[in-house]
């Protein structure tokens, strides 16, 4: 801290929350694993979309990577209302649904980015420059 104000580890960026949401304990690990961007903080992680919304209320995160299928709340649902709480957020769709049409409806509800399952760690991690772009 320097004269009342935080210092950012990384270069001057500003940290941002992220919070990755899937039902699969195994994918959301993998997508930790994976990110390689120091100005990204996890804030959290969630198995389907209704802990994702309380988990939202509690860490506010920017950036947000979201599965489709999910038990108790779908992705779909659960973009919509992410977005009327903070229109600014950033949400990537990583799912195993490559129709156009889940693409397109979640794009609609509010997501910045689609990344289809399986992928590649360069693939997750273009995904998520081009959504903080």
């Amino acid at each position: 801290m320097r004269n009342g104000k935080a210092v950012a580890k990384n270069g001057g960026k500003r940290t941002l929350k992220l919070m990755i949401v899937d039902d699969s304990n195994i994918m959301r690990r993998r997508i930790e694993r994976s990110q390689r961007f120091e100005q990204l903080e996890l804030v959290g992680t969630a198995g389907n979309g209704l802990e994702a919304l309380e988990l939202f209320k509690k860490t506010d995160p920017d950036v947000v990577t979201m599965d489709i299928t999910m038990p108790q709340m779908d992705g779909i649902e659960c973009i919509a209302r992410l977005v009327a709480m903070k229109p600014a957020v950033r949400i990537l769709v990583v799912s195993a649904l490559a129709d156009k049409a889940t693409a397109v409806e979640a794009m609609e509800r509010g997501a910045n980015g689609f990344l289809n399952k399986p992928f590649t760690d360069r693939q997750l991690n273009e995904a998520i420059a081009e959504l903080m772009r």
